[in-house]
């Protein structure tokens, strides 16, 4: 059968799942245009997370922000790990009429957009040129445009286990891992690159000018106004299956639901999988959230450290594509076993490439020289990071689309796409958090200073003397997380691998009907 055309699929009364073939092999004929959705839906996910991804860079380069100011900013990433409190809701309150799915989708996605036009109005006098940000407005903020993405990431990856067929289920990995990083690319790289006034004069134009090509104002208009847009067009032309219809069909009022969830913890599986999703970031949490920020106060520009990435996320893109083979498969977690202690000894270049950097840059006439084998040296060091990071990633969403009910696929796929955010955002703010806790520093002119706090640090420059770093807090901090993500490896590698084997009649949770 062709593959039909856009006109005629938005036509359709109701979205069709052909379920027929679902035990054959992974095939996209006839489900490439719900494939290109879920990617859109997704990339417009990344958009938010993208932006909130650049502003640590944007805050580090002001001498004004602090690590303590860094931790209370990572908290905006929380909103990923607390969606489980509000995704039964999605799951059991939605209008018929308007589809179990948009009457979620539609509502978040104009809150999103207006959201972007009020930080627009606002965002110049949180975030100016020279005085302090004022990172608590930020943070809320933040948390709010987070707590909407998430939202929606519930309702995307409910929608995706019967947009597809069941047979191409495990591409809704493919889509979420190439289509969230898309939009994170997009909105970083516009954030820092194209409203950086050095980076435009550099690269973008002919003759020098004051400010970027874009103004961070400009950006957040822009992006509310196709929020606003692209969500419009999905509503009035995109129809979506009546869940009625599915087999086993189980309506499930509020206090069902959340009960539903009490049901899957159940599960003897389950809670292996959580205690392992809630640990698995330890070991990688320093070299995660600490090593970039440690980059620009040793001095690389982080127009520079923003091109880099976004080289990147080219690498981020291509990937799922590359290993869609094998997480459409049933043995995905081998995948992300294999990657784990690779990324674990990747730990060691980190450290090592840090604490060379003082060495390999110097200061020339008060501008900082950087050669050019420096950032071959970094690039390498990032792309293998990445391409580990990534292959974890799609790896893990695959296993989670294969095992999840698709009866309850909000709130199954939620609950352990929280499990595996929570993890990875406890252990970063805890390491962030922990950096100034494990820097020991002595002032150079008195070895009983510690400059432990701002009076002692006060003292000793107005005395004339430096506040040196005697032990870094990142070297201290990575050599233990590498150590207890090895302890991690050895008692969970055997656990993973015994569950990734279980059927799916293993994973389906037992609901009565309710009585008609």
């Amino acid at each position: 059968m062709a593959v039909p055309k856009l006109g005629d699929e938005l036509q359709k009364p109701a979205e069709v799942t052909d379920d027929s073939n679902s035990n054959d092999k992974p095939n996209l004929k006839g489900d490439w245009l719900n494939f290109f959705l879920l990617m859109l839906l997704y990339t417009m996910q990344g958009i938010p997370l993208g932006i909130a991804s650049a502003m640590p860079i944007i805050l580090q380069s002001n001498k004004n922000v602090s690590y303590k100011d860094q931790a209370l900013f990572s908290l905006v990433a929380w909103p990923f790990s607390l969606k489980l409190l509000w995704a039964p809701l999605v799951d059991a309150l939605y209008m018929q009429k308007l589809g179990r799915r948009k009457s979620w989708l539609v509502p978040v996605q104009y809150l999103m957009g207006a959201c972007f036009i009020y930080m627009g109005s606002n965002i110049d006098e949180w975030l100016p040129e020279t005085r302090k940000p004022d990172i608590l407005k930020l943070v809320i903020v933040f948390f709010f445009a987070k707590i909407l993405a998430a939202t929606q990431d519930i309702v995307v990856d409910g929608w995706a286990l019967t947009m597809l067929k069941k047979n191409n289920v495990g591409y809704a990995s493919t889509c979420n891992a190439t289509g969230q990083v898309m939009g994170v690319m997009i909105s970083s790289v516009f954030s820092v690159l194209l409203t950086s006034e050095d980076f435009s004069n550099k690269y973008l134009r002919i003759r020098p000018d004051v400010g970027g090509v874009f103004t961070m104002k400009s950006l957040f208009y822009v992006w509310g106004i196709l929020f606003i847009l692209i969500t419009t067009l999905i509503a009035i032309f995109k129809k979506e299956k009546d869940n009625r219809l599915e087999d086993d069909h189980v309506k499930l009022n509020i206090i069902q639901t959340y009960s539903l969830l009490w049901d899957i913890l159940k599960l003897p599986s389950i809670q292996l999988l959580a205690i392992a999703l809630l640990t698995a970031k330890i070991g990688f949490a320093a070299t995660d959230s600490v090593s970039i920020l440690k980059l620009i106060d040793a001095g690389v520009p982080k127009d520079n450290i923003m091109v880099i990435h976004t080289m990147m996320f080219v690498v981020k893109i291509i990937m799922p594509l590359i290993i869609a083979k094998y997480t459409s498969g049933p043995k995905t977690m081998s995948v992300y076993l294999t990657a784990i202690p690779i990324r674990l000894l990747w730990n060691i270049s980190f450290v090592a490439f840090i604490y060379y950097t003082p060495i390999m840059i110097t200061m020339i006439n008060g501008f900082v020289n950087i050669p050019i084998y420096y950032y071959a040296l970094l690039v390498f060091i990032l792309a293998i990071h990445d391409i580990l990071a990534n292959i974890m990633f799609v790896t893990i969403t695959a296993f989670f689309s294969r095992i999840s009910d698709s009866r309850f696929g909000g709130t199954y796929m939620t609950l352990l796409n929280t499990l595996s955010h929570l993890g990875l955002a406890w252990s970063n703010s805890v390491a962030i958090g922990m950096i100034d806790f494990l820097t020991f520093k002595e002032c150079s002119l008195d070895h009983n200073n510690n400059c432990s706090t701002p009076n002692l640090k006060n003292v000793c420059q107005t005395n004339g003397g430096d506040c040196n770093v005697i032990v870094s807090g990142y070297y201290v901090e990575t050599a233990a997380c590498t150590m207890i993500g090895i302890v991690w490896f050895c008692i969970f590698r055997m656990i993973l691998k015994n569950i990734q084997t279980k059927d799916s009649s293993h994973w389906l949770v037992n609901i009565k009907k309710p009585s008609s």
